[in-house]
């Protein structure tokens, strides 16, 4: 027995071997075509060891409950400002060294959910929980770590009776029954979710690779082939899917809440609206869904390389039954261009709403972005409309030379961007095109997550004077970025590296800073919006000496004008000034740091009852209808007879739109346009 378990742990040992040595030539390789590709490469000191390491190690334990403070101490001590040298020389040992002190955290943390799982929980035990908004130390001690638990999984029982129940009294007659339920389902998937982490042979090469991408700036990442394959996917407008969307219920069950008519998922015929997803199956593995995360699910199912996958799903709480599907290619109805007629004061207006900047990567159709969004414009033309407002709302980019097409389609001519590269030379990009598609005045909508390509051609218009910008601050990325082999002949691995930044016509940059709409207006979300300049890793702003010399549509006292009697319409309206307490609310609750609480039943649900009461007043905000009079044009009514499969999808956009309040302001703006020229 002792000679096999010997042999085990040589082989053991073996394997780790071999895995630190491919790492380190990854590695490697990755590091060399950063050197001399990156826009701004960065050398390989301690800067890059503490950003690996404290990233790698926050991936790992987030909620700093697995390790304990003596091992974080000793990881620390022998790799935190130690991990460049480590790669320098090619010894990978330290991700063999770092998984197998997590393995044990977890494996400990298993043996003490175990022991929980079979005791009473007392519920009256005086006790208080700490939550922290920014981080925090390693603070874990061994004995400490019963204690830990048992106060996490008092306070989760409580929160989850306290979310599922409307009011204290009827939790207290039945709290025996409530708490042993909600006991038994939260210990049950956190022992899943350790026994998955713990049975699962992925390596976790990727995550180092990432981080080590990631300290040269936050759009340089590692991409196995897999992960490749799907970043190309959700910047096309076809791609292989189910063709099924799914939520999280308040149980934090995963539930179909839609599917495409014309997708596989639908026309087997035996999978409905509201089934909940209990695992998914590809020829490989097998998640249990309560086991994993939303992430990993959602990978599994995406991936190109998962052609078939078997969900299998259960039905009002009745017995399991398992459907296997074959993923075609359908058009992604959510990422794709469309159109509407907006009618007010018996002149129309048009809308166009462009997603992301999407491209036919793969070179099936050579359609693009910027091909559908002219298409739209010229059916909107058709109808006579005297303004167009182009929605970038949440999109967050794309292909750069879709952004540029289209750009071209709505200024007469001249330069419209300089590209500098990683040896400073500046490329100036013209108008592709000569003459407008459309001439008349343009709106465009943005907010906190609108970003890069997005941000590149809102700003072009902006600077020609052609667009008047309404929403808020953009995210500020303004660098480009495109996906390499790690050497010609691989085919396995990949990186999608920031080889450009791109410059305004004024020689500013929007990098870090954002693109500055001509009328902000409260929009709700967009002070917790994540930044560029939120990034450790981040470029700074800066702006070239040199200015082009451009043609401007129109003059900017114009535009400053129609600007201003926006801000005077916008600061009145009793709709936005509810956006801005809203606004103010979650903000508050997502940054201020919060007083620790007591874990009694009366003071989580006096918490959940607050965070109820914002989520009721945002979701009653959002159903706000505008009272615009939206319809099809023409021609795409024409269209959906043709194709009756597009309506249900149609509508959705249609009734959507009739809660933006963005539109109202936009048309006045647009209004004001042609009264004031």
């Amino acid at each position: 027995m002792k000679t096999i378990s010997l042999l085990l742990l040589l082989t053991t040992f073996s394997v780790f071997a071999q895995n630190d040595t491919k790492t380190c030539e990854i590695l490697s390789k990755i590091n060399t075509l950063i050197q001399s590709e990156h826009i701004l490469p960065k050398p390989i000191d301690d800067s890059l060891s503490v950003f690996v390491f404290d990233h790698f190690i926050d991936e790992l334990d987030p909620s700093h409950n697995l390790f304990l403070k003596s091992e974080y101490e000793s990881l620390a001590q022998k790799y935190r400002f130690q991990l460049d040298d480590y790669i320098n020389t090619k010894n990978c040992s330290f991700v063999t060294d770092i998984i197998s002190i997590y393995k044990t955290g977890l494996t400990r943390n298993k043996g003490c959910l175990e022991a929980i799982a079979k005791e009473n929980l007392d519920y009256e035990t005086k006790d208080t929980i700490r939550f922290y908004k920014k981080a925090f130390p390693f603070y874990l001690v061994e004995s400490q770590i019963g204690k830990v638990w048992r106060k996490k999984i008092r306070y989760e029982v409580l929160d989850d009776i306290a979310s599922k129940n409307s009011s204290v009294d009827s939790i207290k007659s039945n709290f025996a029954a409530l708490a042993s339920a909600s006991k038994k389902s939260i210990v049950e998937n956190e022992l899943c979710r350790i026994n998955t982490i713990l049975e699962n042979t992925m390596a976790y090469e990727e995550s180092i690779f990432n981080n080590f991408c990631n300290y040269f700036d936050p759009h340089t990442a590692y991409f196995s082939n897999d992960s490749k394959s799907n970043f190309v996917s959700s910047l096309s407008k076809e791609h292989l899917s189910l063709g099924l969307n799914v939520s999280l219920n308040e149980k934090n069950e995963v539930i179909i809440n839609a599917l495409n008519p014309n997708g596989p998922a639908f026309q087997t015929g035996k999978i409905k609206k509201g089934d909940q997803i209990v695992s998914v199956s590809t020829k490989k593995e097998t998640l249990i869904v309560s086991c994993a995360t939303i992430e990993t699910i959602s990978t599994m199912i995406i991936s190109d390389a998962n052609k078939t996958i078997t969900l299998t799903l259960r039905r009002k709480s009745g017995q399991n039954f398992d459907v296997t599907i074959e993923k075609q290619l359908i058009k992604d109805e959510a990422n794709t261009v469309f159109s509407f007629i907006i009618e007010e004061n018996s002149k129309k207006f048009g809308y166009l709403k462009i997603p992301s900047f999407y491209a036919d990567f793969e070179g099936n159709s050579g359609k693009g972005c910027a091909e559908d969004a002219g298409l739209e414009v010229l059916k909107l033309k058709k109808e006579n409309i005297k303004g167009l407002i182009i929605d970038l709302v949440d999109n967050g980019g794309g292909s750069m030379e879709e952004a540029i097409k289209l750009a071209g389609m709505f200024i007469d001519s001249g330069p419209i961007s300089i590209i500098v590269d990683n040896k400073q030379r500046q490329t100036i990009v013209n108008d592709p095109y000569k003459g407008m598609l459309f001439k008349e005045p343009v709106v465009i909508l943005v907010n906190g997550n609108t970003a890069s390509a997005s941000e590149f051609f809102a700003s072009i218009l902006q600077d020609y004077n052609r667009a008047l910008l309404l929403g808020s601050s953009t995210v500020g990325k303004a660098t480009m970025q495109t996906i390499m082999p790690l050497d010609e002949n691989d085919n396995e691995n990949f990186i999608k590296m920031t080889i450009n930044k791109f410059y305004r016509v004024t020689g500013k940059s929007n990098q870090a800073l954002g693109i500055i709409p001509n009328v902000s207006i409260p929009i709700i979300y967009e002070t917790i919006f994540p930044k560029e300049s939120n990034s450790p890793s981040s470029f700074k702003n800066d702006s070239l000496t040199n200015q082009l010399v451009l043609k401007p549509f129109c003059k900017r006292s114009f535009l400053d004008e129609i600007a201003n009697n926006s801000k005077k319409r916008i600061a009145t309206d009793s709709y936005f000034k509810e956006i801005k307490e809203i606004n103010h609310k979650i903000t508050d609750i997502m940054t201020k740091p919060k007083l620790p609480l007591p874990i009694t039943i009366e003071s989580v649900f006096k918490e959940q009852i607050e965070v109820t009461r914002l989520s009721k007043e945002i979701i009653g905000i959002e159903a706000h209808n505008s009272h615009l009079n939206i319809y099809n044009s023409y021609l795409n009514n024409f269209l959906l007879n043709l194709y009756p499969e597009e309506k249900v999808n149609n509508l959705f956009q249609l009734e959507t739109l009739k809660t933006n309040h963005l539109l109202k302001e936009s048309i006045n703006i647009l209004e004001d346009f042609n009264s004031l020229k």
